[in-house]
């Protein structure tokens, strides 16, 4: 397969000794790239009769487009402009925009997304993780694209306007996200649950839609403990049975509401407020490649306060 040359040897961004070093030069730092390299080897994002651009050097253009939220074009104008961009891409020269979208097709049909997902969660827990202290689980719903995406759906939640779109459903420890499932909109917390939940999840902090014997069961068959907000309990009288269910209901609220910190991020900082494309599947590939982009931005920031 012939791909386009873009030399390291001839990279000249000017004298490296007296650059200072940018928060991509650290995140460039965090995950060993020949492993991400080898996974992508066999995926082609040319078009017909060019020789294909690398798909390290795209994909790593992928994650710059998550951070600083770009569209393919403005990615492109933002590779041609910015030495840092190149930099950490590791393209000299600046791809045309509709590479990108061929390398998302790619993943898509490849279903690499969640393979690259792991590869680097993996890389990053080794760096950042030393105890694990439990699961956080919950879900967001992302507005779709259009409300003609005959893939995502209506749903609405009480005191609220409804919504088209799909939802991420995600399982996170106190540092990472650890896994990521996505639906249509209207589907159930509870029964969607599962798919979101890591291996040796530990103790497991949901909210009340989790509540039910299908999510409890997938908690206890990858041994973890389930700790799910309870909507009632027994007790002798009112005053009693209020002071119970704010005694187990309380500490769960306090750990779980760190993941709203990671919606937050995504819709706010990462421009996952909507979906750019329409489908399951790709909406899958913008949510995994979000989550791909903000392990390695929350492992720094633990990194750097560990040392300060």
């Amino acid at each position: 397969m012939s791909r386009r040359r873009i030399g390291r040897e001839t990279f000249g961004f000017g004298d490296r000794r007296g650059r200072q070093r940018t928060s991509l030069d650290e995140l460039a730092k965090l995950i060993d790239w020949s492993r991400i390299e080898a996974q992508l080897a066999d995926i082609s994002s040319s078009a017909k009769g060019e020789p294909a651009w690398p798909p390290l050097a795209l994909f790593k253009a992928l994650l710059l487009s998550v951070w600083y939220d770009l569209s393919d074009v403005k990615l492109a104008e933002a590779l041609d402009d910015r030495a840092s961009f190149r930099r950490f891409s590791g393209n000299e020269a600046t791809p045309e925009r509709t590479a990108f979208a061929r390398l998302r097709k790619a993943l898509m049909v490849c279903a690499f997304d969640k393979s690259l997902f792991e590869e680097i969660a993996s890389q990053l827990k080794a760096r950042a993780i030393k105890v694990k202290t439990g699961t956080l689980v919950d879900a967001t719903i992302i507005v779709s694209a259009s409300k003609e995406d005959d893939e995502g759906h209506w749903v609405k939640h009480k005191g609220k306007p409804a919504v088209h779109g799909f939802k991420a459903h995600v399982g996170a420890d106190a540092a990472l996200v650890e896994e990521v499932a996505i639906t249509p909109a209207n589907i159930n917390d509870g029964r969607a649950g599962p798919a979101a939940l890591p291996d040796d999840p530990g103790e497991v902090f949901a909210d009340s839609a989790y509540r039910g014997r299908h999510f409890r069961d997938a908690i206890h068959a990858k041994g973890g403990t389930p700790r799910i907000i309870a909507t009632a309990m027994w007790g002798r009288d009112e005053r009693e049975t209020l002071a119970r269910l704010h005694a187990w209901n309380q500490p769960i609220h306090r750990v779980r509401g760190r993941i709203e910190k990671i919606f937050g991020a995504w819709k706010r900082g990462y421009g996952l407020r909507r979906m750019r494309w329409r489908g399951l599947a790709k909406a899958s590939i913008q949510v995994r490649l979000t989550a791909i982009a903000y392990n390695p931005k929350r492992t720094l920031r633990i990194i750097t306060a560990e040392a300060a």
